[in-house]
This record gives C-alpha cells, structure tokens and sequence, in this order.
C-alpha cells in the first residue's frame, strides 16, 4: 500500500490540477504503482514529480526492507548507481569553469598511467595489441568515448579480463582501481566507439587529482552542501542506516554487479556508480540542472555548462552493441555530458520531448528532466531484474496524467 510523504516534500508543493495535471489520472499514477507493489513485483518504491519548479507527487510505496517487513519511508535512502554519473560529471564541469582543468586535456596529464596503453584487437580469443591513435581526454570521459568498457555488457574475452581485474569488487582504492585498469588494454581506440564503462570512475579520480581531496568531500563541498543534499554520499552512517532500501533476497545474487555495501566508507569514492541518495535529494540536484545551474539562490554551474552538458556530444560516433546491454542509446536518443539526450520528437517508443535528459541505476532507479515541460521525474526502487519496465512504465503513466 502506500505510504504518505513524511517530513518536507523537495520542493514547494502545488495544487497538481495548477501544475497542468489531472487529479484524477495523478490518483491513477498512485492506484497503479500501488498494484505493482501488491502483486510482489517490486518490494517499495518511492517516486517523485515536480513541475514548474513546485512538488506534484511525492509518495512511498510498499516495503523498504523486504526481510524484515519495514514499510517504505518517503525520505528512503537508495543505491543510485549509475544517477552517481550525472553528479560526478557536473563536478568535472565545475572544475572546468574555475580553470582547473580543459576537456580537451588528455588523461594521463592527471592519471600518468593512461599515457602508454594499447588497444586490443581480438582475432576469437587471441588478442593483437595495437598501439593508441590519440589519447582518450576528459571529454571522452564525459562522452563514454575513452575506448573503456563494463564487464556486465558482455562475456567476450575483454569482459574478462575486467572480471579478473577484479574492478568491481569494491576493495581498490583510487590508485587500486587506476592500476589495475591500465593494467588492461582499451577495448576500443580512443574517440572511435561509444561504450557505456567505467569512464566515469576514471573521471572522479581526475577530480581527485585536481583537487588534492576525495571525491566525496569535493562532491559534498561543491555541489551537495549547497544544493541542500543532506543524505547524498558514498556510505550511509549508523544514523541513517534504518532508512537504507534494500531488494528482495531473490533479486541479490542475479544481480549484474555485486550489492554496495554502504553501511561503511567504501575503499573508493566511485564516481561511476558509488553514491547514495533519496528521492528528495535527487530531486534538488535536477532542479539545479532545469533551473541552469542555480537553486534558492545557490549557484553551482553556469547556465551555458548545463546546456553544453545536457546537448548530444557522441554525435556520428558508433555505439557498441554489447551482448547483455544492448543498444543502450536507442533511435533519437543521444548522450551528453553524463546522461543520455533526448534529440528528436517521436523515434524512441516512449513519451517526452526534445531535449530531455535521462539516465537511471542499475538497481531500479531512474529519472528524466524534460525542459519543454519543466517536469522533473524520478523513480526510487532497489528492483533490478525488473527496472526497464518500470523506466517505461513510470514515463508512461507520468506523462498520461498531464492535461497541457
């Protein structure tokens, strides 16, 4: 069943009829999810809506932690995965505006160890190794163009190698985790490929290097103390440890990556995948980034960064078409600067607009922005084997509720 919204909603609340939906069809949004959660589809979800800059919907569903049978809370925490890129990358930007760093300088100006990789070429599983046509550089970072891969996209030989690197094991350290990586070849020439991959971990250890300070203090520094983001970070202190979301049991061991352990500092601050955060707090971020960079009163970016962040950088550059991921970037949809971008009316099977951007985790959350709208969308759950559909499902039913 669901669960009222407890404490303040993220933003300012509105009538949702002043906000151009119906309150009938929003009821519906709420009877919909409600059934998911009945049926054991998903263990609890928290969802949020904002449009206009004010709260639309702001509700829990269903159980936060199935084995214990403790209800959803509205002020949940979650594994956000993946949502960490946007943050990360936005950090990145912040250190270009103060000079700190050019998107155009090559990695290994900051990581000297990406200075002699190569490139693998596989002939079946023998592998040729051919030299780098040109650095990857911290767009590509940005853009997922840096010739990296994940270990879950595939089985092919270059997979596993990254599986036993052991890159995910949640035990490197920074430098751990950068010597291990360049201890592997590039799937791809720099610059030639789109791959989703760890391109953003690489990122935050750029940021460290810059900064001289772990990612997480400079995330919270610049963007999360500002923003208001009280429960955003790398691990969840003992405080805070009830309001941790947790999956079904059954869904753990399926998972594509190991369960984050956040009840402790992690070795890294993973700037790919590492954070947590709540609906409220997510949904500052993103008004930040639809409000170009400023939040009551708080300016944390230009306005002309989140627009070059939030426009296509991959352009005619050839996505990968992986085996367990897909087409990860479908017809009309581009990716920015730490999300993928809305490019095209129609194309992609699902409603929004020109301009929208989205990305989620890859344990069931997700979120889009659409600036024509000015609607703000997240999606909270800890449901992995079951979170495309509710990517899908939760677009559908958000935008079926709008009357203008």
């Amino acid at each position: 069943m669901s669960i009222d919204a407890a404490g303040p909603n993220p933003l300012d609340p509105i009538d949702p009829c002043g906000a151009g939906f119906n309150a009938a069809r929003l009821a519906g949004v709420v009877r919909r999810l409600d059934e998911e959660v009945v049926r054991g589809r998903i263990p609890g979800l928290v969802v949020s809506v904002a449009r206009e800059g004010r709260t639309v919907l702001h509700q829990a569903f269903g159980l936060q932690d199935p084995q214990t049978g403790t209800a959803m809370a509205a002020d949940a925490i979650f594994r956000i995965y993946s949502m960490t890129k946007p943050i990360t990358s936005l950090a990145a930007l912040q250190l270009a505006e103060r000079g700190q760093l050019l998107l155009s300088d090559p990695v290994n100006k900051y990581l000297p160890a990406f200075a002699h990789l190569q490139v693998a070429h596989f002939d079946g599983d023998r592998m040729v190794l051919q030299p780098m046509r040109q650095q990857p550089t911290i767009h590509d970072l940005l853009r997922h163009t840096a010739g990296l891969t994940y270990a879950f996209l595939d089985d092919g030989p270059m997979q596993r190698m990254y599986v036993k690197a052991r890159l995910r094991s949640n035990t490197l350290d920074t430098e751990g985790f950068i010597r291990a990586l360049t201890g592997l070849p590039l799937a791809f020439q720099p610059g030639s490929t789109w791959e989703y991959s760890h391109a953003t971990d690489v990122l935050g250890a750029v940021i460290e290097a810059v900064t001289g300070q772990r990612l997480g203090v400079f995330l919270e520094q610049s963007i999360c103390a500002p923003l208001g983001m009280v429960d955003t970070g790398f691990w969840t202190p003992p405080e805070k440890q009830h309001r941790l979301a947790e999956p079904l049991a059954a869904d753990i061991p399926l998972l594509p990556m190991p369960l984050l352990d956040t009840r402790k500092p992690p070795a890294m601050d993973g700037g790919g995948s590492g954070l947590v955060s709540t609906a409220a707090d997510y949904a500052r971020f993103l008004q930040c980034l639809l409000n170009g960079g400023e939040l009551d009163g708080q300016r944390i970016a230009s306005p002309h960064t989140v627009r070059m962040m939030t426009h296509d950088h991959v352009g005619s550059i050839p996505q990968n078409i992986s085996r367990f991921g897909g087409q990860m970037l479908t017809p009309g949809i581009g990716f920015g600067l730490g999300f993928a971008v809305r490019m095209a009316e129609g194309l992609e099977d699902l409603p929004g607009s020109p301009g929208m951007y989205s990305w989620g985790g890859v344990c069931g959350t997700t979120f889009w922005v659409d600036p024509q709208q000015k609607l703000v969308a997240i999606l909270m759950s800890q449901a992995s084997l079951q979170r495309e559909h509710y990517r899908q499902l939760w677009r559908n039913l958000v935008y079926g509720a709008m009357e203008r």
